[in-house]
């Protein structure tokens, strides 16, 4: 008897043969999100799950393929379930894999049918996928965009924390079901509270009617017969989800604020910028600008590269910096569509690379225009509920933060370093790129006048300009050439600094030989411990695997790691690299602090260029160079202080918005896929509830060493430190204990030490949550803390100081308990001096010896936990580290 079987997502097509039926549900799962089918019922009864492994196999959304009788199996399945042994959300594959078991008698059931009707409904197939995909579409599942479901939270707070905790820590579903059986087995409850399962969870979440939570695809573009498409999520619901916030709502910015400190021009945040100024006297008195931060940056998506997404995030310059720098003030705008060449020729292709640049722009046009296509009676500007209050504002773009090829493509200028004019900031010819002194004569800035002119006369190559109309010529208050701004962690961290980096290597290899760079190493391998810093046990052996980060913490040590290695060139060429990258921390600038910053950045440019000008293959003809020198500070006049617009802290949304929700994915529709994890994600963040804190402890000791009676001390000392392998600082503070305690009672008059008990610990968590460590061994090495301690006025007199700050190593930290008395809470230390009054200071850096002073002091006055480095090849000369940021 022949068989057909009919296609249960389409319900137009039938199949005589199992692999065309298998091809053809494959395609449709590209083509419809189908749900699982549910019970109405959201919870479920515990009396009707059996708690055993066989039941609850039942629900699990994975099923083989091979138990399920007459299906197909081995490699005519494969491209339907390749990813089947992946544990986690695979919400398109898992929901049609669930859904195969519950129709398949209904499959079977449809025999009567031929071959033939393949043909009879091809052509109504190709017009519902045709409706399809010049449609907008919501990219929930087709049945929970269907329901009209008024549903806006979840049935009750268990149902909520179990989804916030399979949502929050990115659960898989076999994970997820197993905590419900857990709870359901020891909650002794008739009727569960929680989902029958977590991908009806997940499904609960999907028709959850936010509207401001809603996700869309647009198709942008068909090239070589496939089709490229935006998933994003409307740019006003993002502006709005950004005011749902209440914190943020609150700290809101409305209007320009002139900022004067000490009777100079300032600028720190954004509004107190001038480009702000110039956007509110365009517009209406009675109405405030909304500015909009654009972030854009491609990333891989697995760890190996092979695939890439384009992610474009919006923040708003109205927050202020320190609140928008936290990952909750931005949002994903969407995924920008990436072209694939069918070849290597097409790829070389001008044509191909013009309509790279035309689909990124049309793109971002789709994505913007709603912000500046206003159909009211009023004319421009948007209306935006804040606090239960109407406003009027004006989008303006004020900032696109990126990376340089990035950049270029905003601007649409030639992105190779051998074009004629390589700055996509001004005219600037590759010849001048390494002069530190040019006129303004020289650099013509680029706007939308000069270069529209180029284009309209069709002489874009005379300006290095791609031949392509600019969308953000159309935009008002904007000159992207100059909102492109420089990014310090593209510029500095991962440009010049790698660049210097590398160039030392060299320098040292010229002048000893190989001998000379593994000094180096070894010196960055014995750089002591701090919190703030990340440790190189290998030392610099492979700079193509170090990241932004890494190249911040060699940043804070490299003045000590080269001090003295060759000559005083190279030490001066990191201390002045050292005080621009600080000062390009600055939170607020005055005019003179601008006038400071570029004479620091020349000094260390031309020192650079003079020191390293033979290992540079192009004669320091840098863009990223050039922009630093020349354009950095017009940049902080226009736009405020450059902590306000770093990728430093977008390039952790990549996490967040890419590489977690890819993961989770099953590898097919990925967009869609990921659009409803970070949907359900946000949707966890809106009904998150509130979070008790735990009063912090004034002092919370861990690792206890040792512990006796004042009575035993000395036997236990003695004892112990010939017993044990204890480091030397640990058995110095041993050797100094009793007498440093009997020191510390006469100074509180404390007259008998009868009773009285004492416990060492390893570390003490202080009250700022720094930690202050005494450990004999942390990951194979010994950690004693530095500290700083505030003077009191008396002392300011007697010693010398750094701005009343005086320094000292912990030896031993000490909880002694008395009787009748309040437990003391010690650390006994060990003091360094000044070296000399005549040389206090190296490289901006105290220069101190240890002294042979021994104190107990109380750990509340302990001011911070310091860096302090040996100098390498001297003797009992230490430097402290004034460079962690």
């Amino acid at each position: 008897m022949s068989t057909s079987y009919k296609c249960p997502y389409c319900n137009i097509r039938y199949f005589s043969n199992r692999n065309s039926y298998s091809q053809h549900v494959n395609r449709c799962i590209n083509l419809y999100d189908v749900s699982t089918e549910e019970s109405n019922t959201e919870v479920s009864e515990v009396t009707d799950m059996l708690l055993d492994n066989d039941d609850f196999n039942r629900i699990e959304e994975r099923q083989s393929v091979q138990e399920i009788e007459n299906l197909p199996s081995g490699s005519e399945i494969t491209d339907l379930f390749e990813y089947g042994d992946y544990d986690a959300d695979a919400s398109v594959s898992l929901e049609v894999i669930s859904n195969i078991p519950e129709r398949f008698e209904e499959i079977l059931f449809e025999s009567s049918r031929n071959e033939d009707s393949d043909v009879e409904n091809l052509q109504n197939e190709d017009s519902n996928i045709e409706r399809l995909q010049n449609e907008d579409l919501d990219v929930r599942s087709e049945s929970s965009r269907n329901e009209d479901s008024d549903v806006e939270e979840f049935p009750n707070e268990s149902y909520a924390d179990l989804m916030t905790l399979v949502t929050k820590y990115n659960l898989n579903n076999k994970a997820g079901n197993a905590i419900i059986k857990f709870f359901n087995k020891h909650s002794n409850l008739p009727i569960s509270p929680l989902p029958k399962n977590i991908e009806t969870g997940r499904k609960y979440m999907d028709k959850m009617n936010l509207s401001r939570l809603l996700y869309y695809k647009h198709r942008i573009l068909v090239h070589n017969n496939k089709e490229y498409f935006i998933n994003y999520q409307p740019v006003i619901k993002c502006i709005e989800n950004l005011l749902s916030n209440p914190e943020i709502s609150q700290l809101f910015v409305y209007d320009y604020k002139k900022l004067e400190i000490e009777n100079e021009q300032s600028y720190g945040e954004q509004y107190t910028g001038n480009w702000w100024k110039k956007a509110k006297e365009s517009i209406p008195s009675v109405a405030y600008i909304l500015s909009i931060i654009l972030y854009s940056d491609a990333t891989t998506t697995d760890t190996l590269g092979k695939g890439s997404l384009h992610p474009i995030y919006i923040s708003l310059g109205n927050i202020p910096t320190w609140r928008r720098n936290k990952e909750d003030a931005k949002q994903l705008l969407g995924y920008l569509p990436i072209l694939s060449a069918k070849d290597e020729r097409e790829k070389k292709s001008s044509e191909f690379k013009k309509l790279v640049r035309e689909t990124f722009h049309n793109s971002i046009k789709f994505l913007l225009d709603p912000l500046f296509t206003n159909d009211d009676d009023d004319g421009d500007g948007i209306e935006l509920k804040i606090d239960n209050e109407i406003f009027w504002f004006f989008p303006r773009v004020s900032t696109i933060i990126c990376d340089w090829p990035e950049a270029c493509t905003f601007s649409l200028t030639y992105k190779s370093t051998n074009s004629n004019y390589p700055c996509h900031f001004c005219l600037v010819s590759k010849e001048n790129l390494n002069n530190t002194c040019l006129r303004d004569d020289q650099m013509v800035l680029r706007n939308k006048e000069n270069m529209l002119q180029y284009y309209n006369n069709g002489t874009t190559e005379k300006a290095s300009l791609e031949p392509v109309f600019n969308y953000f010529w159309n935009i008002p208050n904007i000159n992207v050439y100059v909102a492109t701004i420089p990014d310090r962690m593209h510029h500095l961290d991962l440009g010049l600094y790698r660049y210097q980096i590398e160039f030392t290597k060299k320098l040292l290899f010229e002048a000893e030989g190989r001998s000379l760079v593994d000094k180096m190493n070894r010196r960055i391998t014995l750089i002591p411990r701090h919190s703030e810093l990340k440790i190189f046990s290998g030392g610099l052996q492979s700079i193509a695997l170090l990241t932004a980060d890494n190249y911040r913490n060699i940043m804070k040590v490299m003045v000590f790691v080269v001090d003295d290695l060759l000559n005083k060139d190279l030490s001066e060429v990191y201390v002045k690299w050292n005080e621009i990258y600080l000062l390009s921390r600055q939170e607020t600038f005055k005019e003179s602090d601008l006038k400071n910053f570029q004479e620091a950045i020349e000094k260390w440019a031309n020192l650079f260029i003079k020191l390293f000008g033979q290992f540079s293959n192009s004669d320091f003809k840098l863009p990223k160079l050039h922009s630093w020198v020349h354009h950095i500070v017009d940049t902080i006049r226009e736009f405020g202080a450059i902590n306000g617009y770093t990728t430093e802290t977008y390039e952790a949304l990549h996490k967040t918005y890419v590489k977690i929700p890819y993961r989770l994915s099953n590898k097919k529709d990925v967009e869609e896929q990921m659009m409803k994890t970070i949907r359900r994600k946000a949707i966890i963040k809106q009904n998150d509830f509130k979070k008790k804190f735990k009063t912090p402890l004034k002092f919370n000791y861990s690792s206890k060493l040792f512990e006796f009676d004042i009575s035993e001390a000395f036997e236990f000392i003695d004892k112990y430190k010939n017993e044990t392998n204890l480091d030397e600082k640990m058995i110095k503070g041993l050797d100094h204990f009793i007498q440093s305690l009997d020191s510390y009672f006469d100074l509180l008059k404390i007259s008998t030490a009868q009773g009285c008990h004492i416990k060492i610990y390893r570390s003490v968590t202080l009250e700022n949550r720094a930690i202050l460590r005494t450990t004999n061994m942390f990951h194979k090495r010994p950690w004693f803390s530095n500290i700083s301690v505030t003077m009191n006025d008396e002392e300011l007199f007697e010693y010398q100081s750094d701005n009343g700050i005086c320094y000292a190593q912990t030896l031993l930290i000490t909880e002694v308990f008395l009787k009748k008395e309040k437990s003391l809470h010690l650390a006994l230390v060990q003091w360094y001096n000044f070296i000399s009054k005549r040389t206090s200071f190296v490289y901006g850096c105290p220069l101190l010896e240890l002294t042979e002073v021994y104190n107990f002091i109380e750990i509340e006055a302990i001011e911070d936990i310091v860096h302090i480095v040996p100098r390498f090849d001297k003797t009992n000369e230490y430097l402290v580290n004034k460079y962690l940021f």
